[in-house]
């Protein structure tokens, strides 16, 4: 929906404009700044490309056609007016490319003459006082290099858009897109699905043995045979697990080596864009998109650093304050002596930018929760946490391993207790002490019982949208900005969905459109050649390529084999036969596809337009019978949110209806 535009206030002359993007980073920035300062939003951009059109003259550097969009002509003429005033005009964007773009785009959008009117650009990576004034005295220009690095970015994807489009529409059907990276998502997904379904599981066994010693029990697990390390899969049969039962029958479980250790845990590094999105998604269930949309919130109000990143980097001003704050709150012996620094994994990372931190270390969550609503409290709290304990010690834990002889086997427990917390005061982890008794070498353990367990080797699972980001960073696939915009694309377009747990199955129309892609234009959703282009990117906004000719290097091959395949590939036909008739004109009804799913339509088309729901599948039975009435089998059923429950087919004469699964009466009720 369209952000309502506010009325612009007038503008003495003299006075300096700030121009930003965002009505609550002009509202923030405007704190720090004096009378001498008018601070307006753009409400994002103010050009781009066409819709209706493809906009851009591929035969002639593929030079861009932009336009000032409707809903943004009322601003970009209230913001003219301002600049035609002001003594100078300051223009105060995201640091990164995006919003060098939007400064540029101003300039043009605007009719600012830098010749004639006073034009700066300025950059900060958090909105405080201190970045705000240093960067109001520290003006550059706009940096070319990384508005064409954007350029190239948005040509590049709208060429691909606007090309392969219309082919898809002629051999799959109408209303379909690809896209350069939403196009590699999709394959991931696919490919995962299609690893799933090939899988084979295999069978094996554990042995597990609970002793005691002095009325204190605990778990040893079979680790070796004949001093062998056995292999996790290495007992592949119930008759294997038996015959060593029988091998352990009256044995002596006898203590011969205990060793104890101190192990130490470094905390994580502060967040990325997409570390803050994963750890999102596990600790809050927060999805990509809403992730952002709050982070930027955050941002905006001044409260943590920039949110687009792929840095670890941390200023030397934080790590200070950092320190400060550990010491006068959790006390010197948590602290560090030096700043921790991390070393940014990601391939293509900017090194020059920051992660994502609290802007003022010393602010805790509690401070300011009455200024933010409670996902913003939890997505703070979350920031603020993970960078202090990155400055914290490391936890201690007190380790023990002992082994226990048995026959010719030998069982292993372990143990660990928290002897320092360290970093875990603040960041708590998945962690679980497992505490044994004093055991010593030679003692001799009572047998409580023997624990075989049968186990089958799983799949891949499926994405979910942490992992499905987690393999896109690691692929070098996309940026910072476009991790979030991608899994919601590829959702939109009803190329992949989530199942009941959350986690990405590709659709048939997704199943179809990657595999037509896979044939015909492998490079689009190619992963190496992809990231390739990535970089190119990136060597671009450092000055290091040209755009033209970087555009022009893929353009070519690409139109050359669309015009092939267009003439060549035949139309897919994904038509199922069914026996029913229509009923306006009797002949044969079909299954087609469609961009939401399949639909049943008139075979008469289009001299009969019927079209109708293609009936859903039965519900699925747990092969169990109802226990209020015996006469129906339980079924899977949906609520309207998707929440799973289980009920009796026989509705409304039985109304049995139950969140667990009845099979399984030691599960707890879910949320």
């Amino acid at each position: 929906m369209a952000t309502k535009t506010k009325t612009v206030k007038k503008i003495p002359s003299g006075k300096k404009l700030v121009i930003v993007e965002s009505p609550t980073k002009a509202r923030t920035i405007s704190k720090f700044l004096g009378n001498d300062f008018i601070v307006e939003s753009s409400y994002g951009h103010v050009r781009d490309l066409p819709k209706s059109r493809l906009g851009i003259d591929t035969e002639n550097n593929f030079q861009p056609s932009y336009i000032v969009p409707i809903k943004a002509r009322k601003r970009v003429k209230e913001l003219k007016k301002l600049a035609e005033k002001s003594s100078e005009i300051i223009l105060a964007s995201d640091e990164d490319r995006e919003g060098e773009a939007i400064a540029w785009h101003l300039t043009y959008a605007l009719g600012i003459d830098p010749e004639k009117q006073k034009t700066k650009r300025i950059v900060f990576h958090e909105i405080t006082k201190t970045a705000i004034d240093h960067a109001i005295g520290n003006p550059r220009d706009i940096d070319m290099n990384l508005v064409d690095a954007q350029q190239a970015r948005r040509i590049l994807d709208r060429l691909v858009g606007y090309e392969l489009s219309p082919f898809l529409w002629k051999k799959v059907f109408r209303g379909l897109s690809a896209g350069r990276v939403q196009s590699v998502a999709v394959r991931l997904v696919v490919d995962r699905e299609r690893e799933i379904e090939a899988f084979k599981p295999q069978e094996y066994w554990g042995i597990e043995a609970e002793l005691d010693k002095n009325k204190e029990n605990f778990i040893a697990k079979l680790y070796k045979k004949d001093d062998r390390v056995l292999d996790k899969l290495e007992i592949k049969s119930k008759q294997e697990a038996d015959n060593i039962l029988g091998d352990l029958k009256n044995a002596t479980y006898k203590v011969t080596q205990v060793e104890k250790k101190e192990s130490r845990r470094m905390p994580s590094p502060p967040f990325t864009t997409s570390s803050l999105q994963q750890e999102a998604s596990s600790k809050l269930r927060y999805g990509a998109k809403q992730t952002m949309m709050l982070a930027q919130q955050l941002y905006e109000q001044g409260y943590i650093s920039y949110m687009r990143t792929d840095s670890v980097n941390l200023s030397n001003d934080s790590l200070i304050a950092a320190k400060k704050f550990i010491s006068e709150n959790y006390g010197k012996e948590f602290s560090l002596e030096e700043p921790r620094r991390f070393k940014t994994k990601a391939k293509g990372a900017q090194e020059a930018h920051e992660a994502i931190r609290p802007t003022e270390p010393s602010r805790k969550p509690d401070d300011i929760s009455g200024k933010l609503d409670a996902k913003q409290y939890k997505l703070y709290d979350l920031i603020w946490r993970r960078f202090i304990a990155c400055q914290m010690q490391m936890a201690v834990f007190d380790s023990t391993t002992v082994d226990i002889a048995a026959a010719n086997y030998i069982f292993r427990a372990n143990g660990s207790v928290i002897k320092f917390e360290g970093w875990l005061k603040v960041y708590p982890s998945k962690f679980t002490e497992n505490i044994l008794p004093l055991l010593v070498v030679k003692d001799i353990l009572e047998l409580i019982k023997i624990l075989p367990s049968q186990h089958f080797t799983e799949p891949p699972p499926r994405y979910n949208e942490a992992s499905l980001i987690k393999t896109l960073e690691e692929n070098g696939i996309g940026r910072p900005s476009t991790y979030a915009p991608t899994i919601t694309t590829i959702q939109t377009r009803h190329y992949v969905a989530k199942n009941d747990q959350k986690r990405f199955m590709p659709t048939e129309t997704g199943l179809t459109v990657n595999d037509l892609l896979t044939e015909h234009f492998p490079e689009v959703v190619n992963i190496k050649f992809t990231a390739t282009m990535e970089e190119r990117f990136d060597e671009v906004a450092e000055g290091k390529e040209k755009w033209v000719p970087m555009i022009k290097s893929f353009y070519g091959p690409f139109h050359k084999n669309l015009e092939n395949k267009m003439e060549k590939v035949e139309k897919q036909n994904t038509d199922e036969k069914t026996d029913e008739v229509c009923e306006k004109c009797g002949k044969p009804m079909i299954i087609k596809m469609g961009r939401f799913g399949k639909f049943m339509a008139c075979s008469g088309f289009p001299d009969c337009k019927n079209t109708k729901k293609v009936d859903k599948e039965p519900p699925k039975s747990i092969g169990m019978t109802c226990p209020k009435c015996g006469k129906h089998e339980i079924v899977i059923k949906h609520t309207k949110r998707k929440r799973i429950f289980y009920g009796c087919p026989g509705y409304p004469e039985c109304d049995y209806a139950s969140w667990k699964d009845p099979t399984k009466p030691e599960e707890e009720e879910g949320e």
